[in-house]
């Protein structure tokens, strides 16, 4: 390793070696070291050892020659790759270089238990995959031996030569390949048609692929022969007609062969599809029946997919160009077909069609469109309908006006239509597809500023309409508004422009639909619903989470005035009856305080450099109303509303201030009176805020919550509560609104918590206990399973005792927290078998459908663990299994047949 050797030692040492010693005669360890000589040498001396020329080489392959151990077989390898890579002279010693290593392909090698070292089987395989496939000099001697080992019994080897084979595809040119040919297409063919292995079919296609690309890489000469042409005939000669043979029999295997040939270079793709596509159309025309048709245009799928690879070519050198009328004409066909499965394959073409440049007309593309309209709103089933959908998100971005112009408007007299008469209810099947097409279509800022006007005058309709009118219009209209904000979220200019249109007018019609309770409670609810709210915090979160700073700050100095100070003049329609006073006590203002919900979607959604105006005294009127409010939805928005802007408040005093008041309220609010479940859902959401992001308090805020385990009107939803704090939340505290939130909390909470947990459980009431174990099982639930593999024997003996729990949301968790250990730490597991079947089968008698589920499927895992350990349990397990084969849920008998199948076959040979 010294870098200082006078010139000329290193050379010595290496002769001496070469000259002196028979390393195959030496330890495993010696042999090492002369390994680990070489290889620093040739690192520090490269200039001094090429000038022993050949004599090196040789040297080395006397040395190599021979060698078993796997250790060294890896440093081996890499110096024969470095001699080969860095032009070492190898003279005559070419063969011989490749003897001493392929003698070792494949690769049949099986780590021993416990191994110390590592090294694996894959290690050794992709070394010496390295060598073989490091230069073209080995290709007269490697060709014959992958042929040979392609035809082996053993898939291993065939996966291992056909690996290499693609491998050394990427050096190697038409003078390599030419001799070899005819015996790797008869390989490659004869395995894709008659192997069994998926794995084997995939590489054979992937190697056939590196074939066509690597002659198509190779520059011609004027003497020379066309071997790309000449092997591509021999594919089509062999492939082509089995695409017209009437069983259809080797019809997939050859339009594999074919597509992986093709999909090479633009050169191949050419020639193929020019053979191939008008064939599959005649054979279209001459199959009547939906399902030969459906396996043809698969195929034609395939080519056309192809086409997408080399981007936009001329006519004259594309033949699905040049066959366009045709093309379109099966594919048209195949959409107005009574088939579902052929249609929805016609529908994957005309996406791909449509995705080709140039290649649909203008007429062509009014087809295109009044197809997609028919199949969505008139396509009886439904996987049609959305396929269509989902096609006409895909084209809508390359085409914008046509779908603009004549797509989006025929989707709004659809759904007006439903209006025209007064009472009068359309089918509520075709309002949604309606809805839903006009979200999945749009994809493009021209489109959005098309159909979000038609949303939202549709949501204003339900709003003026009769009771009959309820709040699930509400949620289908903001179900396809959330997809659209969704779909805007990617592109600045539709982001602000959705965000300017939608918030507003959300605002607008929920405060309306507010003031019209408080003034005039007869008229439609339908905006006020739990629900219809529920389903608005979405769209105004997905429409403010990805705003530039500068305009979410000029947004947000519009929303929070109205919500403080009643400051409605930035809202559309603004004339309301009554002024706005969401924070204002008084019964008649409870349906204003309901839309916090609104205010929370909003406030918790911007980014943490956003500057929230009055922000200090927004948090007091938060605060109170979360602890005060009767109505337990505004409660628990107002809750979490606060959480997420503590999460996000920079630290320092004034979070310390508002801190201190929360905590100042919780406490007596929990300790007595009319609010105290209200004071433990604000305690439970701080304290999530706070365990995000590391905060000081939070372990004061959970020794809070532990002490209300064991009290006996709050116990039961305390414990539920460590759910809340482990899980992530789906409206606000999460990454995706902006959250504060640090790596690795849930790990942390567990450190610190859990014993707390263990200790109170010992230490509880027979009548509390139960809550302890919930929130235990809550915890570990959540907890990533290497986590808790590691915790598992500590553990183990609490959670087994949690199924003894009459509880059934605790049964529930903890067999969900057992089912993956049984798969991951099998060992642990098998030391508790016998509690583990008693406590399982018991458990799938239970009068909870979905605690019978869970054990069912924790019996099946068990099945995981050593056989030896389960075979006493066997025949009990199988016996008692009989029983929930006849359970009156199917759902149930699904899981008792698999596991009861699963114990039928243990011990079986080969298991």
């Amino acid at each position: 390793m010294c870098e200082v050797l006078a010139p000329g030692l290193a050379v010595s040492v290496l002769k001496a070696i070469f000259q002196e010693v028979h390393v195959q005669s030496l330890l495993q360890l010696d042999r090492h070291t002369v390994y680990s000589i070489i290889t620093n040498f040739m690192g520090t001396r490269e200039e001094e050892l090429k000038g022993l020329g050949t004599d090196f080489t040789f040297g080395f392959i006397q040395v190599m020659d021979g060698e078993k151990d796997p250790r060294n077989l890896l440093v081996a390898f890499q110096i024969v790759r470095d001699l080969i890579v860095k032009n070492y002279a190898l003279g005559p010693f070419v063969e011989e270089l490749f003897e001493v290593t392929s003698c070792y392909f494949p690769i049949d090698f099986t780590p021993p238990p416990n191994d110390p070292h590592g090294i694996q089987r894959e290690d050794l395989i992709l070394s010496l995959r390295a060598v073989l496939a490091s230069t073209p000099q080995f290709a007269e001697f490697l060709l014959p031996l992958l042929i040979e080992k392609m035809d082996s019994d053993l898939q291993s080897a065939k996966l291992d030569s056909l690996q290499t084979l693609t491998a050394c595809c990427a050096i190697y040119g038409q003078k390599e390949l030419q001799e070899f040919l005819p015996s790797l297409w008869s390989s490659l063919r004869r395995e894709v048609f008659q192997t069994a292995s998926e794995k084997v079919e995939a590489e054979c296609l992937a190697a056939l692929h590196a074939l066509s690309a690597c002659l198509s890489r190779s520059v011609l000469s004027s003497d020379t022969e066309d071997l790309l042409d000449s092997f591509l005939s021999s594919v089509l000669q062999d492939c082509r007609h089995h695409l017209c043979e009437p069983d259809m029999k080797l019809v997939w295997p050859s339009a594999k062969l074919l597509q992986a040939a093709a999909g090479a270079s633009l050169r191949t793709c050419h020639r193929i599809t020019c053979n191939v596509v008008p064939l599959l159309l005649e054979q279209y025309t001459k199959h009547p029946q939906s399902s030969q048709r459906r396996t043809i245009l698969e195929m034609l799928l395939g080519f056309l997919e192809l086409q997408k690879k080399w981007g936009h070519v001329e006519e004259d050198e594309s033949a699905v160009l040049a066959l366009r009328a045709p093309v379109c004409s099966v594919v048209f066909s195949a959409m107005t077909d009574p088939s579902v499965h052929l249609q929805l394959v016609g529908i994957r073409a005309l996406t791909v069609l449509g995705s080709l440049q140039g290649f649909l007309s203008p007429s062509d593309l009014e087809l295109v469109v009044d197809h997609l309209l028919r199949l969505i709103l008139h396509e009886e089933d439904s996987q049609s309908s959305e396929a269509a959908m989902e096609a006409a998100g895909s084209l809508a971005p390359i085409y914008p006006q046509i779908f603009s112009g004549r797509m989006v408007p025929r989707l709004g007299e659809e759904l007006q239509s439903e209006w025209e008469e007064e009472g009068c209810r359309a089918p509520r099947a075709l309002q949604q597809r309606c809805l839903q097409a006009l979200a999945a279509v749009s994809t493009h800022t021209s489109i959005v500023k098309e159909t979000v006007p038609i949303l939202l005058q549709h949501l204003r309709q339900v709003q003026k309409g009769s009771e009959a009118r309820n709040a699930q219009d509400v949620v289908s209209v903001c179900q396809s508004l959330h997809r659209v904000a969704l779909q805007c979220q990617q592109d600045a200019e539709s982001c602000w422009y959705y965000h300017q249109k939608v918030v507003p007018c959300l605002l607008a019609m929920a405060v309306q639909a507010a003031m019209q309770e408080s003034t005039h409670p007869l008229l439609s609810k339908a905006l006020l619903e739990e629900e219809a709210l529920a389903a608005m915090v979405p769209v105004i979160s997905a429409a403010s989470t990805h705003l530039i700073p500068e305009l979410a700050a000029q947004s947000v100095s519009h929303v929070v005035p109205l919500f403080l100070d009643g400051e409605v003049s930035f809202l559309p329609q603004n004339s309301f009856p009554c002024s706005f006073q969401p924070f204002e006590g008084g019964e008649r203002l409870e349906a204003q305080r309901r839309l916090v919900a609104l205010l929370m979607a909003f406030v918790c959604s911007l980014p943490r450099n956003v500057v929230i105006p009055q922000q200090e005294r927004l948090l007091r009127e938060l605060l109170a109303l979360s602890c005060s409010c009767n109505c337990p939805f505004t409660a628990t928005t107002a809750a979490k509303c606060f959480a997420g802007l503590v999460n996000k408040h920079p630290a320092g005093q004034q979070l310390d201030e508002i801190l201190q008041l929360a905590v100042n309220r919780m406490e007596p609010g929990l300790a007595e009176g009319p609010h105290r479940t209200q004071a433990l859902t604000l305690l439970l959401w701080v304290t999530k805020a706070l365990v995000l992001r590391y905060h000081p308090l939070s372990s004061h805020l959970t020794d809070k919550l532990l002490g209300l385990l064991g009290d006996a009107e709050l116990g039961p939803v305390a414990a539920d509560g460590f759910s809340l704090l482990m899980a992530d939340s789906p409206d606000v505290l999460h990454k995706g609104c902006h959250a504060d939130v640090r790596i690795m909390f849930r790990q942390r909470f567990f450190t610190d918590n859990v014993p707390k947990l263990v200790q109170g459980f010992h230490g509880a009431g027979p009548d509390v206990k139960a809550n302890y174990l919930k929130g235990l099982s809550h915890v570990l639930n959540h907890l990533p399973k290497p986590v808790l593999v590691t915790e598992l024997p500590t553990l183990l003996s609490l959670l087994l005792e949690a199924l003894s729990c009459s509880d059934r949301v605790v049964q529930l968790s903890t067999l969900s927290c057992l089912q993956p250990l049984l798969l991951e730490a099998p060992q642990i597991m098998s030391l508790h078998v016998d509690t583990l079947v008693t406590k399982f089968l018991s458990l799938a008698s239970s009068p909870a459908m979905a605690v019978r589920i869970a054990a069912l499927r924790c019996a099946h895992a068990l099945t995981s663990l050593p056989t030896t350990v389960l075979l006493p349990y066997k025949a009990r397990v199988i016996r008692a299994l009989a029983k929930p084969l006849d359970d009156k849920k199917r759902l149930v008998r699904k899981e008792a047949v698999a596991a009861r199948g699963e114990w039928f076959l243990l011990g079986s040979p080969g298991r």
